[in-house]
């Protein structure tokens, strides 16, 4: 694929679809929604209008961080706080898919829709790749950004069209259009994160006690994992928890699981057989977080697993 080529035709449909009319979008300052969101304002310029969703879900730090960095590329990105919303809808839920579509209806139902209607928009551009759409027909697991191909309407549901400029793309090619747009490699190079961020890494109900300790063991899994090359590496919280001793008294504590996987495009992966030394560092430093006293390796491939766990 000749993939400049591909920029311009995306920046013409764009242009020519959304016309005189006003489009947003949501960034997250993941590879996929960061090319959207160029690809949007070199098509429509002040017509376009970026939004960061803090949906409480996030790692530490990185709404504050997403929008200074496009702020230094000339793209203001508005900050929508929206934690309450999302924590109050995802309360009590424990299922997997259950939890999915509460992130969906959030977004587009709740906090995009009142955005949509206040600014009088249109159109929705989504970081939708072909790897989602696959995924979520194949009824592996539905992912957050799909709609039209599970048959919702969201002109009809939520009031405005969606655009996918990036569905024929996999997550290799979407890497090349960034490097051709320029942005910078803390962008390109980033490891892929979802869509529902922190929520798709903890099994069972999500709280604002078991985010904070799930952010906390993804900050340590990246800070360890940032040099191994890998094409992802991931902390995940279990529901069961295990005993285990701490100050010489028993503990009920949490169990904490670290994925580390090569791939290309996320299709297939294999594990990273990653040295004693450093599985030895990532357990001591995650048995230390509070509540955490188990520390397990994941070393399945993709398939029979999926790289996140929801």
């Amino acid at each position: 694929m000749n993939h400049q080529q591909f920029i311009e035709e995306q920046i013409a449909y764009i242009r020519e679809t959304v016309g005189e009319e006003i489009a947003v979008n949501a960034l997250s300052g993941g590879v996929d929604s960061s090319v959207v969101t160029v690809l949007g304002h070199r098509a429509l310029g002040n017509r376009f209008k970026t939004f960061f969703i803090d949906n409480a879900l996030m790692r530490e730090g990185e709404p504050e961080r997403v929008v200074r960095m496009f702020a230094n590329m000339g793209i203001f990105v508005g900050l929508v706080n929206a934690r309450a919303e999302f924590l109050g809808n995802l309360k009590g839920l424990t299922d997997p898919e259950e939890k999915r579509n509460a992130i969906t209806d959030t977004f587009y139902a709740k906090v995009f829709a009142k955005i949509v209607r206040d600014l009088g928009a249109r159109f929705l551009l989504h970081g939708t790749i072909l790897t989602d759409i696959e995924e979520t027909v194949a009824g592996i697991k539905r992912q957050h950004n799909i709609l039209a191909q599970l048959g919702i309407d969201p002109e009809q549901e939520y009031g405005y069209q969606v655009l996918e400029p990036l569905k024929t793309l996999r997550k290799d090619g979407v890497r090349q259009v960034a490097r051709i747009l320029e942005l910078p490699s803390k962008i390109t190079e980033r490891i892929p994160f979802p869509g529902p961020a922190l929520a798709t890494r903890i099994v069972g109900e999500v709280t604002a006690e078991r985010l904070d300790t799930i952010r906390e063991a993804t900050k340590i899994v990246e800070e360890e994992l940032r040099d191994s090359s890998a094409f992802q590496y991931l902390a995940v919280l279990l529901n069961d928890k295990a005993t285990g001793i701490r100050n010489n008294e028993r503990e009920f504590g949490h169990i904490v699981v670290v994925r580390c996987i090569d791939s290309v495009d996320a299709r297939t992966a294999t594990p990273v057989e990653l040295s004693w030394d450093k599985l030895h560092r990532l357990c001591e430093r995650i048995t230390h977080i509070k509540g955490v006293n188990r520390c397990l390796y994941d070393l399945t491939p993709k398939p029979p697993a999926t790289v996140e766990y929801i």
